[in-house]
């Protein structure tokens, strides 16, 4: 899986940002998805265009506390700066220069390369002179839109997607190769959950530590090193070099570095405190890696603090199977990253999910397993119909994905996908990683792919 470009929409509050965003977002014809985590915020969403995909950041779902509004603004234009590929910034062409826009300008001067100016509110062609009137701020010939009626957004996103790395150059991928690659994995969670002090205590005794080579985003750098004669590579969060205390206390921003960080790995940590209840937003985070269908390590930091008997741990552990039910095939690890208690289990989990990961079935095994699955379970009715599964073919790994070839993929009920991959699980010794099943239709002859 390559990493997707981001773009940022970046401009003064009512510029329109929220409403191109929804339309990028939500557009049927080219634009298509949406990814979960924190949606509701309306932070990020994946937006794609001509068979291009993105993510897609909307700025103006960011706030500080405590500042000035001003202040605020060019808080969210540093954030778009340090984050995307691409950055649009969005002026009202009927107020006119600002000196709000005037703000952002000079931040984003420094980067002024990946900006493209765009002019909204422009739904009349009399209003089309308007646009010039911004032609001082520096930032070459603007794209001229309404967000609101779509006028001008597929040029908008020519624009955005010539600026694109080309696909040829993105080499990136996460699904390894050959058996000696590097395990890399990515520390992901809210801030202040100790995710730097992990990252620190896993690096403090390895036995051969490779100098840090900088990641493929602005964001992230990637430490390989060597424990017990394995290879991994550390993908860690930098902060940001200006004002990071403020941008720390975001909430939302946690979740677009974890964005990234999940995009590189090939498997997910997710840190969360022993001593703090689960949060809305530690859970949006899971989501990220569950989305991206990344094997997860759940990992319970601080955990020095409690009584170390075993009993507390399995309440523990049962209450998160209560609260994140769509992960509970994710294993738990105790940690304090303080004293480096719990290392060597975290690193044993590690290994496991991966090499669970990385599991082939032979065709025929798989097809006779599907074929006991379906005698021992009827498919149930389901949308007019009922499913039958003609062929399975696993296509990939890290994660296992598997297709099933079937007589109409409306006929699946959901139940009934989620016992087909507990079976997957449970056969294949699959049982702490996520399984992706795919829906093939058959054709008369043959099969669809």
């Amino acid at each position: 899986m390559n990493v997707l470009p981001k773009v940022a929409l970046v401009g003064e509050p009512s510029a329109g940002k929220s409403t191109l965003f929804n339309r990028l977002v939500h557009e049927r014809k080219a634009i298509v998805g949406e990814t979960r985590g924190i949606t509701r915020d309306r932070l990020y969403g994946k937006a794609e265009w001509l068979g291009r995909p993105f993510i897609l950041i909307d700025t103006g779902g960011i706030t500080i506390d405590n500042q000035p509004f001003a202040k605020q603004i060019e808080a969210q234009a540093e954030i778009a700066a340090n984050e995307a590929d691409v950055i649009v910034f969005l002026v009202d062409g009927r107020r006119g220069i600002t000196p709000d826009t005037q703000q952002v300008t000079k931040v984003l001067a420094k980067v002024r390369k990946r900006v493209i100016l765009c002019v909204n509110k422009i739904d009349d062609q009399s209003l089309i002179g308007d646009a010039y009137s911004f032609y001082p701020l520096g930032f070459g010939d603007p794209q001229v839109i309404s967000a609101e009626q779509g006028i001008g957004v597929g040029e908008l996103l020519e624009a955005v997607t010539s600026r694109f790395p080309k696909e040829e150059d993105k080499a990136l991928t996460t699904e390894p190769v050959e058996e000696d690659k590097a395990l890399s994995f990515a520390v992901i969670g809210r801030p202040n959950v100790g995710k730097s002090s992990l990252v620190n205590a896993i690096l403090g005794n390895p036995r051969t530590l490779v100098s840090p080579i900088a990641g493929t985003t602005r964001d992230a750098v990637d430490t390989p090193f060597v424990r017990d004669g394995k290879k991994y590579v550390a993908i860690d969060t930098a902060g940001l070099k200006k004002r990071g205390k403020i941008y720390e206390a975001i909430d939302k921003y946690a979740a677009l570095r974890a964005l990234s960080a999940v995009q590189k790995c090939a498997v997910a940590l997710c840190v969360i405190q022993a001593d703090m209840e689960l949060s809305q937003q530690d859970k949006n985070i899971i989501g990220i890696a569950l989305e991206a269908s990344k094997p997860l390590v759940i990992v319970v930091n601080k955990w020095d603090i409690h009584d170390k008997a075993e009993t507390d741990m399995d309440k523990f552990k049962t209450n998160l199977t209560y609260l994140l039910p769509f992960v509970t095939y994710a294993p738990v690890v105790f940690v304090s990253a303080k004293n480096g208690q719990g290392l060597d289990k975290l690193f044993q989990a590690m290994d496991m999910v991966y090499k669970q990961a990385g599991t082939r079935v032979p065709t025929a095994l798989l097809n006779s397993v599907v074929s006991d699955a379906q005698q021992a379970n009827e498919t149930p009715l389901f949308h007019g119909g009922r499913l039958k599964i003609g062929y399975a073919a696993q296509v990939g790994s890290y994660p296992p994905t598997f297709v099933l070839f079937v007589n109409n993929p409306d006929f699946m009920h959901f139940s009934y996908q989620r016992y087909l991959e507990t079976t997957f699980r449970n056969t294949f010794h699959l049982e702490n990683v996520p399984v992706k099943i795919i829906l093939r239709a058959k054709k008369t002859g043959g099969f669809e792919l």
